[in-house]
């Protein structure tokens, strides 16, 4: 009987294990199947190539002190305009995706009555009443319809699908002086214009100023955030900094707006650490090049700013604010910030040596249509930029797209991802380059 026992129980184990390692070859199996292969681009640039590539820039290619001159007057054109300076036709843009097909945040296809909800919101026929000048009191999304729905196009396609929301125009900075065109019909929502962008935002994230509060805030004593999302108090939790965010000073403090209960901007005063900020602009010297490339490097890539992140032409747009350098919003614009030299009737191989030539490290863009890049050097002779991008475009064997996430603000040469397994070359960027602005 005990023999019998033990033989049973000699079976069960057996059988257990059995169980056990058919468990774990098929386990293997899967894991083996889903296993790709690395995406390396060669060569690989480091960001340890910003401290050597820095030093060949020109430190007079962008006259800071007159630069920023330039910058301000746009920056506080809002204040000094009588009303928001779009026609009602251009403002009114973002009411074409209705004629498309667009999906909401559950995947769903926007149906007419969605969208005819948003246009009836959207008030314009109250286009430039109110015109009233305000401020910024947080970062915030501008909105090309006054809601916080996402617009995407096909989710199921590559590039599409989060973080493309259509919906989002752009993102604003704390602080930001703004014009007011009108509210939304149910006034949760402010149709303004800053100094080089307009949309919707929401009414709690702004405050009206006066002439006094504008006096008091435009006092010539401007110092730039030189960190990256560092926070700031008055005196609980009000934002997370951004670089390129700028801040009046007054004696040894700096000065933010609160709103009172009429939603009116008063003056308020917080500490800021030496380190988080500097008296703008800042010298275009190697130092600095260096500092602010490394805060900015390795940031999420944010479309229109979305999660309080940058795009590849606010990422161009920042980094050169701190030196007083005034950018463009989007990269198509950003052409027109410079001397614009033509290439597209270029071969690959000539692109690359007509940018080695011609341009001029940390104070060259690279554009070409959605996308925009800054030249900082050569390395292995090749030009290398820096830029936030999204992804690397790709094709299988079966001639099927995909990408690649990149989702960084990052520095590779101008055909990234050359090389790997089943580089698309119809998505060579530098093929795509039509051509070159000197800042």
């Amino acid at each position: 009987m005990l023999q019998s026992k033990k033989l049973f129980h000699r079976i069960k184990m057996l059988k257990i294990y059995k169980q056990i390692l058919i468990f774990l070859a098929i386990t293997l199996l899967f894991a083996a199947c889903s296993v790709k292969e690395p995406i390396i681009e060669q060569p690989q640039p480091k960001i340890s190539d910003l401290e050597l590539l820095a030093t060949t820039a020109n430190d007079d290619s962008i006259d800071s002190q007159k630069a920023s001159k330039d910058f301000f007057d746009k920056y506080f054109k809002p204040w000094s305009a009588s009303k928001v300076s779009f026609s009602k036709i251009e403002a009114m843009w973002g009411q074409s995706y209705k004629s498309k097909k667009v999906y909401l945040e559950n995947h769903q296809l926007a149906t007419k009555e969605w969208f005819d909800k948003q246009i009836e919101n959207s008030n314009f026929d109250n286009y430039n009443t109110l015109i009233k000048k305000a401020i910024m009191l947080v970062n915030t999304n501008i909105r090309v319809l006054p809601t916080n729905s996402p617009m995407f196009y096909d989710p199921t396609q590559p590039g599409e699908g989060f973080p493309f929301d259509y919906n989002q125009n752009s993102a604003i900075k704390i602080n930001t002086p703004i014009m007011v065109s009108h509210l939304s019909k149910d006034r949760a929502w402010a149709y303004i214009e800053s100094g080089n962008v307009g949309g919707w935002v929401e009414i709690a994230t702004i405050a009206f100023v006066d002439k006094n509060f504008i006096q008091e805030f435009k006092n010539s004593n401007y110092f730039v955030s030189v960190k990256e999302k560092f926070p700031i108090y008055d005196p609980i939790f009000r934002e997370y900094v951004k670089v390129a965010t700028i801040f009046p000073k007054k004696e040894n403090q700096y000065i933010i707006a609160k709103k009172d209960d009429a939603q009116n901007a008063v003056i308020t005063y917080i500490n800021l650490n030496d380190d988080e900020v500097e008296a703008m602009p800042l010298a275009f010297n190697i130092q600095n090049r260096i500092k602010i490339a490394k805060e900015l490097i390795d940031e999420p890539y944010g479309w229109g700013g979305f999660l309080n992140n940058r795009d590849c032409s606010s990422f161009t747009q920042d980094y050169f604010a701190v030196f007083g350098k005034y950018l463009h919003r989007n990269s198509k614009s950003q052409i027109s910030n410079g001397k614009y030299l033509e290439v597209s009737n270029l071969s690959n191989d000539e692109k690359k040596e007509f940018i080695k030539k011609n341009g001029v490290p940390f104070s060259t863009l690279v554009y070409l249509k959605g996308h925009i890049m800054m030249y900082i050097g050569i390395k292995n002779n090749e030009p290398l930029v820096m830029h936030n991008m999204w992804s690397i475009r790709l094709k299988d064997e079966t001639g099927k797209k995909y990408r690649h996430i990149v989702g960084k603000a990052t520095i590779t040469t101008l055909e990234p991802g050359l090389g790997i397994k089943d580089y698309d070359e119809d998505g060579n960027i530098l093929k795509k380059v039509e051509g070159i602005i000197i800042l």
